[in-house]
């Protein structure tokens, strides 16, 4: 994995290549290539490199025209970032080019018996077997060799294939990793994320796993990889290219912070119902009869998403008073779980294209299960296997960590807590104070980012930390989990969040003036509990940076936030601990928006 762009037409097509990966560039990678040709050229032309999309773009020679192309981002999965093993994967008579996302789970297999027939390979990765099988293959048509390679191919891919003899066409196919086509005048695009389409269309065409298309200049088609027609008709992306610019701020992970407030705004409005003290979620499929059968909540997601579903699974339990629970979708996958009828599923995840919260859905829709999608991109994979669900509006995320997705998932989950709770037993009068509370948001997050030259003189008196302990209780608990996850993913310091209630079972040990805890103090009926273990930590003699809703006398820093309504608490708290990671980030010198090793929508397992 992890970006794909193609295009073919009349304009030149470097430039075009180029620009897109440009885009794709916060989804996180290592490597670049490039492959182009015309009707009129002789083969197919390549360069590849190690490291950034400038890098390749500087390895480009001046006269590299072509008329068709694909590009490609790599993220590592086998072997090494490195100039060989970036895609474009090129056969040995330099006929056929691949590019690929995803993991081809049967590639030793195949290398070896291509081996024993004498082909020899350049690289270590496992797209290099298609490269090779579809030259092999003795079939006519570009799309037969396509079609042929992928029947013995096992795993996950989104691939986008050149032949030198097929100078007119790109062939491209899905499996479990993005491919969605942009549907221009007399051109056409293809790529693995809208973002590198938006600058030239906003029509587009969502491949489903299984499906494959054949693009022209003038013309597509799409059908399965079986051969049968498939009718794909076009729709219309809201998001324009201007989303994805900078905006002004130095990063884009600042720039989405900053975001928030306009966010929140987005997926409250029109969903608020004050006649009846509950919202309009239409696109739920799940009616009041439907909703009051449900006996328990399981929600999936991964990462941030996993941590917004401990946040809604609590509003769930509290508002609605129905069971729920959260889990990795990773785990949940193979563990062979009981499917249960009465359970209601809600598969999270910003992409919608997350391959273990997709295979998860897989399965439990397999198992019959009623499942719903909570996720940021209108027409992703989640969003289309799922009964019904709910979009968050939180625009395009281009930082790899995410931050207004997150928060924007956490009010979508207080929507569908409060909408559960006034199907059933939750009062008139609680389900006004609940939407009085969510009308706060926005201004309430306003307030927050306004204190950020404090959170920033904070972070530079923690940058130094080598390692950093998160604790919070019951409604805390998400929240130092997920603040965790975000300093060690952007500023590279170990982090670990633990249950405040759990300090004495173990983590005291770790307690001393080098290692700084950041408790989230929420100003409910917990508050004592909190500040007792506040107590046991100053006792050893930890710093302490507390997250609350009033100065704390035991800590050596406190940030005030804004108090709402106790359910709601943790969508504010996490606020000031983004910018707290952003900042530690940034005193570090760190690459905000594309950390190491990391990748924006991981499409593998």
């Amino acid at each position: 994995m992890c970006g794909i762009v193609g295009y073919i037409g009349k304009r030149d097509v470097a430039p075009l290549l180029l620009e897109g990966l440009q885009r794709l560039e916060y989804r996180g990678y290592d490597s670049a290539g490039i492959v182009v040709t015309s009707p009129k050229a002789a083969g197919l032309k390549m360069v590849k490199a190690k490291g950034r999309v400038r890098d390749l773009e500087a390895k480009v020679p001046a006269r590299f025209k072509g008329t068709t192309g694909i590009a490609h981002t790599r993220w590592a999965t086998h072997g090494a970032p490195s100039d060989l093993n970036a895609h474009p994967h090129m056969s040995a008579d330099n006929k056929v080019a691949v590019v690929h996302n995803g993991i081809i789970d049967n590639a030793g297999d195949l290398r070896r018996k291509l081996e024993a027939d004498g082909v020899e390979f350049l690289s270590e990765t496992d797209t290099e077997v298609l490269v090779h099988l579809i030259a092999r293959s003795e079939a006519e048509k570009l799309e037969d060799k396509v079609r042929e390679t992928l029947r013995v191919i096992e795993g996950t891919y989104g691939i986008a294939v050149m032949h030198a003899d097929f100078p007119e066409r790109i062939i491209v196919a899905r499996n479990g990793s993005p491919v969605v086509l942009g549907i221009g005048e007399k051109e056409m695009f293809v790529a693995s994320d809208i973002a590198a389409l938006v600058a030239h269309t906003r029509q587009i065409v969502t491949l489903d796993d299984g499906e494959m298309a054949t693009l022209k200049a003038d013309d597509f088609r799409t059908y399965t990889t079986e051969g049968t027609r498939t009718t794909a008709e076009p729709t219309t992306v809201e998001w324009e290219a201007a989303s994805y610019d900078m905006g002004g701020h130095d990063t884009y992970m600042h720039k989405e912070i900053h975001e928030q407030a306009e966010a929140v705004d987005r997926v409250l409005r029109g969903r608020i119902d004050d006649r009846f003290s509950t919202v309009h979620l239409g696109g739920l499929n799940l009616d009041a009869r439907d909703a009051r059968a449900v006996r328990r909540v399981k929600i999936l997601g991964c990462g941030t998403s996993y941590h917004a579903g401990q946040i809604g699974a609590q509003m769930i339990e509290e508002l609605a008073r129905i069971p729920a629970d959260a889990e990795p979708a990773s785990e949940f996958r193979y563990r062979n779980a009981v499917v249960d009828p009465d359970t209601l599923y809600i598969a999270v995840s910003q992409s919608g294209e997350t391959y273990d919260v997709l295979a998860a859905v897989q399965e439990l829709k397999r198992k019959g299960a009623r499942v719903l999608g909570i996720v940021n991109v209108v027409g992703s994979a989640i969003a289309r296997e799922a009964d019904g669900g709910m979009y968050v509006h939180a625009g395009p995320e281009v930082c790899v960590v995410s931050t207004k997705c997150f928060t924007n998932t956490c009010v979508a989950f207080a929507l569908l807590a409060l909408h559960l709770g006034r199907t059933r037993d939750l009062s008139v009068r609680d389900g006004k104070r609940i939407i009085e509370g969510l009308r706060k948001l926005p201004a309430q997050i306003a307030e927050m980012l306004e204190q950020e030259e404090d959170v920033k003189k904070l972070a530079a008196q923690y940058a130094d930390a080598r390692s950093m302990l998160f604790i919070g209780r019951v409604r805390g608990y998400p929240v130092a989990r997920e603040a965790s996850l975000k300093l060690k993913e952007v500023s590279y310091i170990h982090a670990e969040a633990y249950p405040a209630s759990e300090l004495k079972h173990g983590p005291l040990a770790l307690i001393e003036p080098a290692l700084p805890t950041v408790a989230i103090v929420p100003d409910d009926d917990l508050l004592e509990k909190n500040r007792a273990a506040m107590e046991e930590i100053k006792a050893r003699s930890g710093q302490i940076l507390a997250v609350a809703h009033q100065d704390q006398e035991k800590a050596d820093h406190t940030i005030v936030v804004p108090k709402n309504e106790d359910e709601l608490d943790p969508i504010l708290m996490g606020i000031p601990l983004q910018l707290l990671a952003y900042h530690t980030a940034l005193a570090l010198g760190r690459d905000i928006d594309k950390p190491r090793n990391l990748a924006k929508s991981v499409t593998v397992e």
